[in-house]
């Protein structure tokens, strides 16, 4: 596993990891997927508006496109994981939001949108019930129970 994948930072004195947030495979599949029928329906409409005749290979690039981009990414998207605190919310490649400075949490597909009070902002990604993702890191702000 790449270790800038996974959260490194040092917990604070009295600060306990409550939950871990990873990217679940089946999920990773299933959007890759929606993103390939997508990309294929895509290549066919704009090759159909340019007037061509082949407009089959649409379909075959939009899928060639998704299934490369899929499979080289899936290693490193699925050895991400962010670490819930009772303080802060941990991120690869050292990204730390301290709890209080969580403004709003977006769903967007299978992935969870972190927008901090600066503007910044992060993605928790494919993850099976993004809803209770969002319930926890809500619990944890509230000093309740995950």
């Amino acid at each position: 596993m790449t270790t800038q994948m996974i959260p490194n930072t040092p917990l604070a004195e009295g600060e306990t990891v409550l939950v871990s947030f990873r990217a679940d495979r089946a999920t990773y599949v299933r959007s890759n997927t929606w993103m390939a029928v997508l990309a294929m329906a895509g290549g066919m409409l704009i090759l159909y508006a340019l007037g061509n005749a082949f407009v089959w290979t649409g379909a075959i690039g939009g899928l060639a496109a998704v299934a490369v981009r899929g499979f080289y990414m899936m290693s490193e998207e699925l050895s991400v994981r962010w670490d819930l605190t009772n303080q802060r919310l941990l991120g690869p490649m050292d990204r730390v939001i301290r709890l209080g400075e969580i403004k709003k949490l977006n769903t967007l597909g299978t992935m969870v949108q972190v927008v901090t009070s600066t503007g910044d902002k992060h993605l928790i990604k494919y993850q099976v019930d993004k809803d209770e993702t969002i319930r926890q890191i809500t619990a944890a702000q509230l000093g309740g129970q995950v």
